[in-house]
């Protein structure tokens, strides 16, 4: 055959192939076992497939967002077990035009965030809470402008509320906003100086306002000074305590801070959450003020700040788990009952490290620490870390986070003993604490007769708003520790905890060494 007759017949060929070029469909099937080779006669480069033809990766399965649609076809990029190593001694073999991909293996993929709602029942019990607090919340408002409308000793009375209290208890919001955005800000700049900073501002400023509300001489203002004052003697305590575990959780706190810079878009739903607590506070002071004018009035007040208290509660959550979404139930949850789970079990452990003569009474707190324990495994703050990855239930969830931190060695040691949570916690005390000194102060000097309640409004206001503004350092501390728990060994971690973990258990370093009482030799 002459050469003329082979070029035509190689051209037929090609065109009874149609428009499938070979080589594209060899890259296809290249990309089907997870890699693509650059052949030359001496070696084989082999390059991820996320860097080779993306216009191939059209978009992702409805179904699935980990499968990508290639060609028009599902698939999944798995390496083949079957599949033999390439060496440059070994090239690999370019399978023929003809020969038909392989069908894929059934995996199992790893599903993120799941598209089913998580614990309907407490979503649905939320929202209908939220009706009912936003009806009621309408109607007292509704009772409170018909009480300054209608003549009477009602009217007389809240003309003098909205005169001397209603302007301070808004001030004591507008502080507290403001506080918590200079506490997240300052605590994502200079996280070091700001651990120092918290934990003692909080004790001066705690007792600052204890010293300003006995020096009213009044009793109420007495007996919530005397409040202050306790809880400043304890944080002092506690300051001291702590003093040796102050450097790992700055470590801690600055690696865990670090994608923060890298994603800006990750303090959104802080601030969302910000302007509406905001927003729900200043309509709740008017509610509380018209429930002056309606029956029972101290247990409406009872009923409002509970309301405002799981509200604020799961605002906090939501912006924990970064996400309004199917994930609410999870977060209305775990916003009823963590808070009181913690608390209990904090006061469970703290029992059960004094020993003395009577063994009843040690007996009964260390069965009461078996139950916190029990009960802390089953519901946990370090679940909002799974729920929002996974989108798993809240009980669920806090049983497989718990479980991974338990199965590394002494990591729970080291989780029991960290300080982020007491951190968070004494920085929306100090909110509160300067909210009650500007606000008894104006106070005391227009109608002294209010200043024990405006206090204690303007503290829980100023507490709250900051703890939904520092959900933030919060959710990162509690990633870090968790996905450490699940991949010790990721490349992304330093030194940071296992060096801690070594110093454990070496016994150089022992986590929170608290006193116990010594028993009375008989």
């Amino acid at each position: 055959m002459s050469a003329p007759d082979l070029r035509e017949s190689g051209d037929e060929e090609r065109e009874e192939g149609g428009n499938e070029d070979p080589k594209e469909e060899a890259e296809a099937n290249d990309l089907e076992r997870g890699e693509v080779g650059i052949k030359s006669k001496n070696a084989t480069i082999t390059d991820p497939p996320m860097q080779f033809h993306m216009s191939r990766m059209q978009r992702l399965s409805d179904t699935n967002p980990l499968r990508l649609v290639i060609n028009g076809a599902t698939r999944v990029p798995t390496a083949s077990p079957a599949q033999p190593r390439v060496t440059p001694s070994q090239p690999r073999a370019t399978p023929s035009p003809a020969q038909p991909l392989p069908t894929p293996t059934p995996q199992q993929s790893l599903t993120l965030n799941s598209r089913a709602y998580t614990n309907r029942i407490s979503l649905f019990l939320f929202l209908l809470h939220m009706v009912v607090a936003i009806g009621l919340i309408c109607f007292l408002v509704y009772k409170g402008v018909q009480g300054l409308i209608e003549a009477g000793p009602t009217q007389k009375k809240e003309k003098r509320v909205l005169e001397y209290f209603l302007p301070q208890v808004e001030a004591a919001s507008l502080l507290s906003i403001t506080l918590a955005f200079l506490w997240q800000k300052a605590v994502r700049v200079w996280p070091q100086i700001m651990v120092h900073f918290i934990l003692w501002s909080s004790f001066v400023m705690s007792l600052s306002a204890g010293i300003l509300l006995i020096c009213f001489q009044k009793p109420p203002t007495d007996g919530i000074g005397i409040l202050f004052i306790s809880f400043a003697i304890g944080n002092g305590l506690y300051c001291c305590w702590v003093t040796h575990r102050i450097g790992f959780c700055c470590k801690v706190l600055v690696k865990s801070l670090e994608p923060v810079s890298k994603f800006p878009d990750l303090n959104q739903p802080t601030y969302w959450m910000l302007g509406a607590g905001f927003m729900w506070m200043s309509v709740w002071i008017l509610a509380v003020i018209g429930s002056l004018n309606f029956y029972l009035p101290p247990l409406i007040v009872i009923v409002l700040v509970l309301s405002l208290m799981w509200t604020a509660e799961v605002m906090r959550n939501v912006a924990n788990i970064n996400a309004l979404s199917k994930n609410l139930g999870s977060a209305c949850l775990g916003s009823l009952f963590v808070p009181a789970i913690e608390a209990l079990r904090i006061v469970a452990r703290g029992l059960n490290l004094l020993e003395g003569e009577d063994e009843f009474m040690f007996s009964c707190a260390h069965c009461c620490l078996k139950v916190m324990d029990s009960i802390f495994r089953h519901g946990n703050g370090w679940a909002y870390v799974q729920i929002a990855a996974y989108g798993k239930g809240f009980v669920k969830a806090s049983q497989d986070t718990w479980e991974l931190i338990e199965k590394q060695e002494c990591l729970k040691t080291i989780v029991d003993a960290d300080m982020t949570s007491a951190i968070c916690f004494l920085t929306g005390v100090c909110s509160g604490s300067m909210c009650v000194i500007v606000v008894a102060a104006w106070t005391a000097r227009v109608h002294e007769d209010f200043t024990a309640t405006i206090s204690l409004l303007a503290f829980f206001i100023g507490y709250l708003m900051t703890r939904i503004a520092m959900a933030l350092p919060h959710a990162c501390v509690s990633c870090y520790y968790v996905c450490y728990a699940e991949n010790p060994d990721n490349r992304l971690f330093d030194e940071t905890i296992p060096d801690r973990l070594s110093m454990i258990k070496s016994g150089r370093d022992a986590v929170a060494p608290t006193p116990r009482v010594r028993r009375l030799s008989t």
